[in-house]
């Protein structure tokens, strides 16, 4: 045991003081503000070139009333046939001219407008205009048809969707809740799927990096193959650990102090403007504070220390045979990219299925792919913040125990052959030939 101490202590130790982890511990949470700050910056950004667009409108859809401007697309009503707006713009009095030809009939529902310049239109801009003209062409038809615009407006109808419970003491769901524990479900399933790929690697990595410049011939001498796999597992599972839970801490900081340096677009429109085009800012800061409401409802208790079983139970799962594959190569590492397949094939699956059990938790697939085991690691988080029924996961833990400890068997008995092993280029075969080695 004070062996197996001793390696854990020196895997984490040579890793968590290195400069390089250091620097990309810290500079990562920061990358990341820094990324979405220049993100905020690159979507809120309403410059360009201004356009100075003439409208020649045949059908009197505008009825003299302003096509609506914006910070950069400027519309002018002109009161000339469309052939002179036309060669006013190849004068350059105009960038383009808008036209709105004649309508036929009213019974039609689908209209085509035409847009005449040397220049191409921004497809941001060209779906401004398609829905001003969806707005005017709709005002016009209710004045010719001479139907009441008020009662037009009221058969439009927006449906909120608000789960109740069948008892009257069953727990009351908000409408918020679902989009709530999707997104915690998936950043809990995405973490774990880089961990498992990130630390799996650097298990493999690190094994093979010893046996190639045969450190691991003097270690061996010292301690048992199983111990020193162990070890290197335990102790990259602990640096991946630290790395986290640091992240935890600052990327929380980080996200609050980018809320300050991120702009707030200007649209240009006061909050009555607003309200009378159907945007209530009262309901947007209502949402949000239910959502932050629904986020502190979660079952916590329940779900951290069940991700970190799962953080546990994937890495060492998929930790072993990475550790496995990086004992079975020699000097060419390029023979780990056959090796390593078999084991990134149920990762990647897994992260697929992952999405179905965000929009369906309770479904067949999601409930049966978090409980098999090379599966489990990745989609039960997925699942935890759904409330799933207690012997799901109660039954997924011990079929992920009984996995774990015996993939890390079996590749302890790959590891004792293959670590000792030059010269000689290792196929699956020669890996189950190993497993039966003798130890004598």
């Amino acid at each position: 045991m004070n062996k197996l101490w001793l390696i854990i202590q020196r895997e984490y130790l040579t890793r968590v003081t290195k400069k390089s982890f250091i620097i990309a511990t810290l500079i990562t949470p920061l990358a990341m503000g820094i990324f979405f700050v220049v993100v905020g910056f690159i979507m809120s950004y309403e410059g360009g070139e201004e356009l100075n667009i003439g409208v020649v409108d045949e059908a009197g859809v505008l009825r003299g009333k302003s096509f609506g401007d914006d910070n950069t697309t400027f519309f002018t009503t002109l009161k000339i046939p469309l052939e002179e707006a036309k060669a006013a713009a190849v004068r350059g009095d105009y960038d383009g001219i808008l036209a709105i030809p004649p309508i036929a009939k009213m019974e039609i529902k689908k209209y085509t407008t035409y847009y005449y310049s040397d220049g191409s239109l921004g497809l941001d801009k060209r779906m401004v205009i398609q829905k001003r003209l969806r707005n005017h062409y709709r005002d016009f038809k209710i004045e010719e048809l001479e139907l009441d615009k008020e009662k037009m407006e009221s058969v439009d109808v927006e449906i909120a969707f608000q789960p109740e419970p069948l008892k009257e003491d069953g727990e009351k769901e908000s409408s918020m809740g679902a989009y709530v524990k999707a997104g915690i479900g998936g950043a809990l399933s995405f973490v774990m799927y880089m961990a498992v790929f990130i630390y799996g690697m650097m298990v493999m990595r690190s094994v093979s990096e010893e046996k190639v410049s045969r450190i691991v011939e003097v270690m061996i001498s010292s301690v048992k193959p199983f111990q020193l796999m162990l070890g290197k597992i335990i102790g990259v599972g602990a640096v991946g650990l630290t790395q986290v839970t640091v992240w935890a801490i600052l990327l929380p900081l980080i996200s609050l102090m980018v809320s300050f340096f991120i702009p707030v677009p200007d649209t240009g429109v006061d909050p009555a403007q607003m309200a009378a085009a159907g945007v209530d800012q009262e309901d947007i800061i209502y949402q949000f504070t239910l959502a932050m409401n629904e986020l502190g409802e979660l079952n916590w208790l329940m779900i951290a220390p069940m991700f970190l079983i799962f953080f546990l139970g994937g890495y060492f799962l998929y930790a072993s045979m990475f550790a496995a594959v990086g004992s079975a190569v020699g000097e060419d590492t390029g023979e780990s990219q056959s090796l390593t397949i078999p084991i990134t094939i149920p990762i990647i699956i897994a992260f697929y299925i992952m999405f179905v059990a965000i929009r369906a938790p309770h479904s067949t697939l999601a409930i049966w792919a978090s409980i098999f085991p090379l599966f489990s690691p990745i989609v039960m988080p997925a699942r935890l913040a759904f409330d799933p029924p207690f012997w799901q996961v109660a039954l997924s833990v011990i079929l992920l125990i009984g996995t774990v400890i015996f993939f890390v068997w079996l590749s302890g008995r790959i590891y004792r052959v293959g670590i000792l092993m030059y010269g000689k280029k290792a196929s699956f075969k020669e890996l189950a030939k190993w497993v039966f080695y003798s130890s004598k």
